[in-house]
Order: C-alpha cells, then sequence, then structure tokens
C-alpha cells in the first residue's frame, strides 16, 4: 500500500508543478519588513489557480516581479544561487528535473518519467527545495535605541568625562543582502510565510542589534564631539542625524562589524533627548556663561556690569566706593584701555587719569569726578 501512495502522490506533485506561476510581494507588509518570501498570486480574474503545487518547488517559465526598492534572492537546496537588484519581471529557469514544465516547453515524456522517479524515491515529495526571497533595499526605519541609566563618554567640547541617559531611533540599510543572508539572519526566517523585522519584539536578533548598539552609544559621542570636523560641540548632536549617524555607524563596525560581517548599515539618527548629570549641566552652564562673555558681546556684558557696580557703590560709599570700582574696571581694560594694579594704584595722578577716561565713558557724572579730584589731591 505504501508504494501505491507513494506513486499516486509522485503523479499528483508532478502535474501540479507543471503550472507557470506568478510570483511577487505578499500584501500586508510592514514598513519594516526587511526578507519575505515570494509568493505566487494564485487566480488572476478566476483563471490560472494552481493550488496543488508544491510550496518548494517553482516550475520553469514562472514569472516573478521585482518591485522598486527590492532585491531578489534565489535559493536551491538552501544555498543562494543567484541575486537581482534591478527591478522588472523575471522568469524562472532551473535545470532541476523538479522544475520541468511541459508548459515550458521542456518535453513531455521525458518530464513527467524524471520527476515521478525522483518523487517516488522520496515518498511522493520533491527531492529539491527551491525558493525566491525579497530583500528590502530601502531605508528601513524606526529602530529604537535608549539606556535605562548614565553612560559616559570622554567629551572633546567640555575636554572632561560627560555622563547622560539618551534615547532615539535610527534607519538601517541591508548594503549586502548575501552577507545579511549568509551570516545574520536565522534560518527559521528562510521559510515560506516568514517576515523578518528589525522591529518585531520576538527577533531575538533584532533584539541583538539593539543591544550591540546602546553599548556603541559612548564611544560614538565620543567620536563625534572630539571629531574637529564636527565643530567639537556637543550641543550640535540632536541637530546633525546624518553625521551622529556615522560616528554611530563607524562605532558599531569597530565594535561588531555590521557592515563587514552582515551587510548593515546605520544611515540616519533622531536624538529624541539627552538627559546629562548633574555634573554636566553645571559644566554646561559654565561654558555657556563663558561663551556669553566672549567677543563683543562679552565687552557689552562687561561694561553694563561695571555701570551697575559704580552706581551701587556711588549709593553705598560715595567717591571712595567710586574709586575702589574705578580700580577694580582697570583690570579689565573698560573703554579699551588697560591699566596697571599694583603699586601705581595709588598714584594721585593716575587715580585722576582713570576718574577722567570714567568721566568721558559717561559712567560718573561731572560732580563724582570733582570729588574723585578733591580726594585724589587732599582738598
Amino acid at each position: 500500500m505504501g508504494l501505491v501512495q507513494a506513486a499516486k502522490g509522485a503523479i499528483g506533485g508532478v502535474l501540479a508543478d507543471q503550472w507557470k506561476d506568478f510570483f511577487t510581494v505578499p500584501d500586508g507588509l510592514p514598513a519594516t519588513a526587511a526578507l519575505f518570501a515570494a509568493v505566487p498570486r494564485g487566480t488572476n480574474a478566476g483563471r490560472g489557480s494552481n493550488t496543488g503545487a508544491s510550496s518548494n518547488i517553482i516550475s520553469n517559465g514562472s514569472k516573478i516581479v521585482v518591485p522598486e526598492g527590492y532585491g531578489l534572492l534565489l535559493f536551491q537546496d538552501g544555498a543562494i544561487t543567484g541575486f537581482v537588484a534591478e527591478p522588472g519581471g523575471y522568469e524562472w529557469r532551473s535545470d532541476d528535473p523538479n522544475s520541468q514544465s511541459i508548459f515550458a516547453g521542456d518535453g513531455l515524456v521525458s518530464t513527467f518519467i524524471k520527476q515521478s522517479w525522483e518523487r517516488f524515491k522520496f515518498g511522493g515529495q520533491p527531492g529539491a527545495q527551491q525558493a525566491a526571497f525579497f530583500v528590502s533595499l530601502k531605508e528601513l526605519p524606526d529602530n529604537r535605541f535608549g539606556t535605562q541609566s548614565e553612560i559616559y563618554w570622554d567629551d572633546g567640547f567640555l575636554n572632561t568625562q560627560v555622563g547622560a541617559v539618551t534615547r532615539g531611533s535610527y534607519t538601517l540599510k541591508i548594503v549586502d543582502p548575501i552577507l545579511f543572508v549568509k551570516n545574520f539572519v536565522p534560518a527559521s526566517y528562510l521559510r515560506p510565510g516568514q517576515v523578518f523585522d528589525f522591529t518585531d519584539l520576538d527577533n531575538a536578533a533584532a533584539s541583538q542589534l539593539f543591544n550591540e548598539v546602546v553599548g556603541s552609544l559612548a564611544p560614538a559621542f565620543s567620536l563625534y564631539t572630539n571629531d574637529p570636523a564636527k565643530g567639537n560641540r556637543i550641543t550640535k548632536l540632536q541637530q546633525d542625524s546624518i553625521g551622529f549617524a556615522q560616528s554611530l555607524s563607524a562605532a558599531v563596525e569597530q565594535a561588531y562589524h555590521w557592515q563587514s560581517d552582515r551587510g548593515l548599515a546605520i544611515v540616519k539618527t533622531a536624538i529624541v533627548s539627552i538627559e546629562y548629570d548633574a555634573n554636566t549641566r553645571e559644566l554646561l552652564k559654565t561654558v555657556q556663561r563663558a561663551d556669553a562673555l566672549s567677543g563683543a558681546r562679552g565687552n557689552s556684558n562687561l561694561q553694563a556690569s561695571v555701570a551697575q557696580g559704580i552706581q551701587a557703590a556711588g549709593e553705598n560709599g560715595g567717591a571712595a566706593g567710586l574709586v575702589g570700582v574705578g580700580m577694580a574696571s582697570g583690570m579689565f581694560g573698560v573703554g579699551g584701555m588697560q591699566q596697571p594694579v599694583g603699586p601705581a594704584a595709588d598714584d594721585p595722578v593716575a587715580r585722576l587719569k582713570k576718574a577722567k577716561e570714567m568721566l568721558d565713558l559717561g559712567l560718573i557724572t561731572q560732580a563724582d569726578y570733582d570729588a574723585l579730584k578733591a580726594k585724589a589731591l587732599g582738598l
């Protein structure tokens, strides 16, 4: 009985697999799908239905349509036998006896006899496995990263170690589909009906990538802020999505060899937040003050501060207080005049000269100047 069953199954499978099919992308794919099997379209206006064909055999003459943004990987018995990167329609041709089809002009008698005999030896099943898989060549978005505690890096902008909690996302691109499939995709995804999705929480391979990105964040921040071409500005991290992506991609390549071993690359990043630790926040405040007091703006701020000090000194200490403020302001060269500090500060002539400069700058009134003059001359 077993012999009869096998023979019946062999002949039935051969008849079904003579049909030429139409393969394309399955419906309902997520935007982040990276790898999935091509599927036969079944019927077209009620015609061309082939529901009895083997799931792992593609008949000669079958057409495979490759959409824009995808590549096509061809498999024979688990091995990659071809790759197509250009969109368009392609016809499947194979020398394997299981793919021979009378509808593709492969002959009648030889096609049936050879296939029936081969399938008889395998209990009615085809003695080969053929598959076509689509691989995305687009940027794959919405890959998240984040840290639960502070990470630390040597920052070229603050010239010290910096700590922060950060989160964001990045886009991936499969730059070498053959490396990606050979070295990274688990075998469980190389079956019809399976979709390899980097954002799938149940995808252990994708979870591994997440952990490797988090482990590369500190080196990536250090690479970015210590790169003179990036301006050494920590504040540019959230604005320069491509620049930081290059630093992050370089960090994961150095540590985990994404591109050279797996055919993967990080293309863009979006940092949603960076929450610096308390010490870093204080350092940033200090640097902001220093930036505000540099250049022409710094001179304006300094003159305004001196003027406020003179007003307060005049209210509290009279002319003597004004002289003290005047000498202090001389340390900073108010009005572009650098005054000596030390014994020359007790020189009446120097004190009068300083007071005259302050009068000319409008920092004191004529009455204030007269009072200072009288005090300096001992009148």
